[in-house]
């Protein structure tokens, strides 16, 4: 029995640590990659543009967005906007009154509603794509703000690279500071959007399209397979698609459109879990067509799949905290059997960290400080393991799934409130991560009373990480 332990921590371990080393490898392709696409040439006519803003429940929001939109600097007579509306609550009613607003101003948008909400986000993108006529869809969530420039600073990319299917910008954030909680998540896109989009995409990797801030060729869409809902990550989906049929993206990270992050924990768990959930039913349905690949080498190959299995992360961690306490416990367990794998898991731990730290100095003057939320991003990136596991279990186990939409309050300063809203969460199952606090307790006991005091930071964190979420779970903040 302890030998079986033993190799699945080592089998736990080493896995994880190939996701810590990806962590470095692309750090090291941003560094050395991180140059400025290059300007396009000077566009002498600019195409029909369609603006999408798919809309569920989002009243407080949803002004906001419409005025951005149609504020956007670009020819009236080639920009059209649909606000695609599924929503069951007073939101249709406001955003039809500034959908009228603008009309009576010359703006071309129009506010198109559903019988049904079949296929979530997708089928409303795939419904307003059957009823546009520009050539370049641009989409934007509803909690997103984009410069009026936006179009002028993205467009021109398209029109001299005729095989160019879709371009990203980076996401910016607009209550970042509204609290502690707010500040990790900026951090975690941050590492995103900065270093990992960058690197992915300056070196030949494939990337993905994020769902919002960015634009499509409608002849990609289309020869892609369309917007397709057997995921919860269409965006992911659709992004992987285009490139395995010889498609090009592009990332423009001095682009920013700035979004809200939620600031509740049981909001922020709940969009990390549908991410999860829908990354692995997009691993589980584009594995086989990115393997079999002719137009990729094997470091896009490989590189793809660990991007796409990221969130495998999570579940690893779990069972790795679960056999941890037997294998110390058993005769001829411990720090032996544990080997170099938990020495390499320690030292490819140092790179979401470092990627971390080179996303704040890229982006931000005062980057030490921004850096120094870091310590919560860990807390909250264990903590979450649980219900991320269980949402990597349902992406494993069926294809869709409800998207579970993650509510915005329109915070903009620190004083504005959420807590008053109707769409704030009511306070979310902790059973799992009280039940794994106690287990990574025991085990910290275990650890010192075995000698292997060394894997006590690492339990410790297991025990803090969970009990937080469980404590700010209960609470509902």
């Amino acid at each position: 029995m302890t030998a079986l332990l033993a190799s699945l921590y080592t089998l736990f371990a080493v896995w994880l640590a190939v996701y810590g080393l990806q962590s470095l490898i692309l750090l090291t392709l941003f560094l050395l990659h991180r140059r400025p696409a290059p300007p396009p040439p000077p566009a002498d006519t600019l195409p029909e543009v369609v603006v999408q803003i798919p809309v569920y429940n989002e009243l407080h929001v949803v002004e906001r967005v419409i005025d951005h939109v149609a504020a956007l600097d670009y020819p009236r007579d080639r920009l059209h906007i649909q606000v695609l509306d599924d929503s069951t609550d007073e939101t249709t009613a406001v955003a039809q009154a500034r959908v009228d607003y603008h009309r009576q101003r010359g703006v071309d948008i129009v506010l198109l509603r559903r019988g049904e909400r079949t296929g979530f986000k997708a089928g409303a993108l795939a419904d307003g794509l059957a009823q546009a006529t520009g050539e370049y869809i641009a989409i934007f969530d509803a909690d997103f703000c984009p410069a009026r420039d936006f179009l002028r600073r993205t467009i021109p990319y398209f029109l001299h690279r005729p095989r160019l299917g879709m371009v990203q910008a980076r996401w910016g954030h607009l209550d970042a500071d509204y609290s502690p909680l707010t500040r990790a998540q900026a951090l975690a896109l941050d590492g995103h959007f900065a270093v990992e989009q960058t690197a992915r995409n300056r070196s030949g990797l494939l990337m993905n399209f994020n769902g919002s801030g960015g634009i499509w060729r409608r002849e990609c869409i289309a020869a892609s397979g369309g917007w397709q809902a057997d995921t919860l990550c269409e965006d992911l989906d659709l992004s992987y698609r285009a490139q395995l049929a010889g498609w090009e993206c592009l990332y423009l990270p001095q682009v920013e459109v700035p979004a809200e992050v939620p600031p509740q924990i049981t909001a922020f768990k709940r969009q990390q879990a549908r991410w999860a959930q829908g990354s692995v039913q997009t691993l589980r349905k584009l594995a086989g067509p990115l393997l079999r690949s002719d137009r990729l080498d094997w470091a896009q190959k490989t590189m793809g799949l660990l991007h796409l299995s990221s969130y495998l992360a999570h579940p690893l961690m779990v069972l790795l905290l679960l056999v941890t306490l037997p294998l110390l416990t058993l005769p001829g367990g411990g720090t032996p059997a544990l080997g170099w794998a938990g020495v390499a898991l320690g030292l490819t731990g140092l790179g979401p960290p470092s990627l971390y730290a080179v996303s704040q100095w890229a982006l931000y003057p005062d980057w030490r400080r921004r850096f120094g939320i870091f310590p919560l991003l860990a807390v909250i990136g264990v903590g979450i393991a649980w219900s991320d596991t269980r949402a990597v279990w349902r992406g494993l186990t069926r294809w869709g799934g409800d998207f579970a939409r993650t509510p915005k309050f329109r915070l903009e300063r620190r004083g504005d409130r959420w807590t008053e809203s109707r769409y704030r969460l009511p306070p979310g199952d902790i059973v799992g991560e009280v039940a794994l606090t106690a287990y990574a307790l025991a085990t910290v006991y275990a650890a010192a009373v075995t000698g292997n005091g060394g894997l006590i930071p690492f339990l410790l964190l297991y025990a803090v990480a969970f009990g937080t979420m469980a404590v700010l779970g209960l609470t509902g903040r």
